[in-house]
């Protein structure tokens, strides 16, 4: 599969998993159970019985261990069986379990070896832990299209004149682009100066002409943070003008992605009626607009790999392709590592 392995996934947002509330999620075509024991911490098991392959989340979870629903046999957070109704514990008796931890509100899987999991290598978000809650926006946008895909929307920003004319649109065209590659990261900008600011940047220059800048930096396997604001033309910005948006493509399977989200400002952050009206333009934008977009891209590509059917390449495609190119980089080394 076309997949890093050795790297930090997110695979959802902390508050989507209680001690009472499970939940079961597909990361890298892997149905995997996530779920709490009683002091708190995660623990993630492969959703698949090794008995007859009942699905565990078709259970229940009794004093921190996963009883399957189909035979009752019992296993612990770290995957070894700890009860088995009809007879003796063997060690063939034991779930693939997955390396999991908390930061920045999030929590991420590591899907490759477990011994080489290694928490420093998070990205750091440290911005979402910098903003009160009342100035974030989560979300988690199922998207039924390729992970890459939803990484050339983001970095190939030309589409939103089109795409998204009544929220975010209307300065990019015609705006200073570049690209670049720095350490391993891929930089996307767009300057736009002197403009008239597109609705989602009103709250920031309510009157007159604006320069507005947006600049996204993508790590992979599909991790983007998107720096944006605005300013009335020619006054510069100051650091508390810069709303960061984390944009995270995460692979469920071949043809379909979570896409997880945060929005955050540093200005007004007390402003609760702001946050709201962020929201509506949020969702109007990647749920209304990009999400439809991206499954008919999809749906027309159907199974096909992405250079196989010849696309063209426009010069907004700059980033886009040396992400993809990067990432094919990474994958194959990996591959090659991975080799017998």
């Amino acid at each position: 599969m076309n997949w890093l392995r050795n790297i930090w996934y997110q695979a959802g947002w902390s508050a989507e998993v209680g001690t009472s509330r499970p939940l079961l999620r597909t990361i890298l075509n892997e149905p995997i159970l996530f779920y709490r024991t009683a002091d708190g911490a995660l623990a993630a098991l492969l959703d698949r019985c090794p008995h007859r392959f009942a699905p565990l989340s078709a259970g229940m979870i009794e004093n921190d261990r996963v009883v399957c629903g189909y035979h009752g046999l019992a296993f612990g957070s770290d995957g070894a069986c700890v009860r088995n109704p009809h007879g003796a514990i063997t060690s063939a008796m034991k779930v693939k379990s997955f390396p999991v931890v908390e930061r920045y509100s999030a929590f991420w899987i590591w899907m490759g070896d477990a011994d080489i999991a290694d928490s420093e290598k998070i990205p750091n978000l440290s911005f979402i832990d910098d903003t009160p809650e009342k100035a974030r926006i989560y979300g988690n946008m199922p998207t039924m299209c390729n992970y890459q895909l939803l990484t050339d929307n983001v970095l190939d920003l030309s589409h939103a004149d089109y795409l998204h004319p009544t929220t975010l649109g209307g300065i990019i065209t015609n705006a200073k682009a570049m690209s670049r590659e720095v350490d391993g990261t891929i930089i996307a900008e767009w300057q736009s100066v002197g403009c008239e600011p597109p609705n989602a940047y009103k709250p920031m220059v309510p009157t007159g002409l604006a320069d507005i800048w947006t600049r996204v930096v993508w790590q992979a396997p599909a991790l983007m943070v998107l720096d944006t604001g605005a300013k009335p033309a020619g006054i510069a910005p100051l650091p508390e003008d810069h709303s960061f948006t984390l944009h995270n493509m995460v692979p469920e399977t071949e043809t379909s992605s979570h896409y997880f989200f945060c929005v955050t400002r540093r200005f007004d952050v007390e402003n609760e009626e702001l946050t709201q009206m962020l929201r509506t333009a949020v969702t109007q934008a990647f749920k209304n607009e990009d999400k439809p977009m991206l499954e008919q891209q999809q749906a027309r590509m159907g199974s096909a790999d992405f250079w196989a059917l010849g696309p063209i390449l426009l010069k907004s495609d700059a980033a886009a392709v040396r992400a993809r190119r990067m990432l094919e980089k990474l994958i194959s080394s990996e591959a090659s590592n991975l080799a017998p």
